[in-house]
């Protein structure tokens, strides 16, 4: 659906300085519930865990731009209204390929949302909408804080930042 990793600005970036640096990773997360109140997610292709949608920004993009961008690659629905409720700055993460980041990454509830799910994508080995006392095993690290961030928002009407 989209660049490949060789592609994209932050595989470009990695390619030229090397697995060893901590880099800096731009990017954006969409929270997307069904009707039901249900969560979406996807389980990744690379390293199998379920996931709330999210990636890099590539250059040009906004970071709204890339939330739109990143659910429509990762589960084929196009978000058509987002609202930004957490911005994430101070996190340094080493992915399962050695590569060291710190985060800029903005959290966004998606609100309305158009298309029909794709399970299977280049991105995800399975995708699926669960209620959220129900949540599969093996989650990525950040889906309890991202829900946590949510709610907090939610209550008090404020952006999150950390």
């Amino acid at each position: 659906m989209g660049l490949t990793w060789e592609e994209s600005y932050l595989g470009k970036v990695r390619a030229s300085i090397g697995d060893t640096d901590t880099i800096l990773f731009v990017g954006a997360r969409g929270v997307v519930f069904d009707e039901q109140g249900r969560l979406l997610l996807i389980q990744r292709s690379d390293n199998l865990r379920w996931a709330i949608p999210a990636g890099a920004m590539e250059l040009g993009e906004s970071m709204e731009d890339c939330a739109i961008r990143e659910v429509w690659e990762e589960t084929g629905l196009r978000a058509t209204s987002l609202t930004p409720f957490a911005f994430y700055t101070a996190y340094t993460y080493t992915n399962d390929y050695g590569h060291t980041y710190q985060q800029i990454l903005m959290s966004f509830r998606i609100d309305s949302w158009e298309g029909e799910l794709v399970r299977q994508t280049d991105e995800s080995v399975d995708a699926g909408f669960f209620p959220l006392d129900a949540l599969p095993g093996g989650q990525s690290f950040v889906v309890a804080e991202t829900l946590s961030d949510l709610a907090l928002f939610q209550e008090t009407g404020r952006l999150v930042l950390k």
